[in-house]
């Protein structure tokens, strides 16, 4: 039981850390304050900027008592993911694990800096998709995968009721 659990910790742990990493990094780097931030490919450039909403800046308040209000909700959420998490196995354990990682680096960076760097710029020509972070992409993973997993158990579920 307890290695299970170590095994769990050290996915989330290890996500946190990638994501924490990736952000300091950024932070750090004064060319990702420019306009255009950092060059990367003809479609990729990486250029900060901070996310007080949710997703895709979704939700973004000027008042403080809504922006707590939703870092509250948002702690909620994943602690409901966490009990999900402790009643699953195989693959949609680890997708819980993987939002989970993804959803603590970006609580840790709304309590401590009221707000979530966000600097992967994915673009073509003058189409900007939304500039988010690796926690998203883990979020993002483990949403994906989750739906997947439901979706096929679906159609497993169909195809043995005939």
């Amino acid at each position: 039981m307890f290695k299970k659990h170590l095994v769990d910790f050290s996915i989330i742990i290890f996500i946190f850390l990638i994501d924490r990493v990736s952000k300091l990094l950024i932070i750090g780097s004064p060319e990702t304050y420019e306009q255009y931030g950092i060059s990367i490919t003809s479609f990729l450039n990486f250029n900060l900027i901070w996310n007080e909403g949710i997703a895709f800046g979704l939700f973004s308040f000027d008042n403080k008592f809504y922006y707590n209000l939703l870092t509250i909700l948002i702690c909620l959420i994943t602690i409901i993911i966490i009990w999900l998490l402790l009643k699953s196995d195989g693959l949609e354990r680890l997708s819980f694990l993987v939002i989970v990682g993804g959803s603590l680096g970006n609580i840790f960076d709304r309590i401590f800096y009221s707000a979530v760097p966000d600097f992967i710029d994915i673009h073509i020509n003058n189409f900007h998709w939304f500039i988010f972070n690796v926690a998203d992409i883990f979020i993002t993973i483990g949403i994906l995968c989750l739906i997947s997993i439901e979706v096929v158990g679906k159609k497993k579920n169909k195809n043995e009721n005939y």
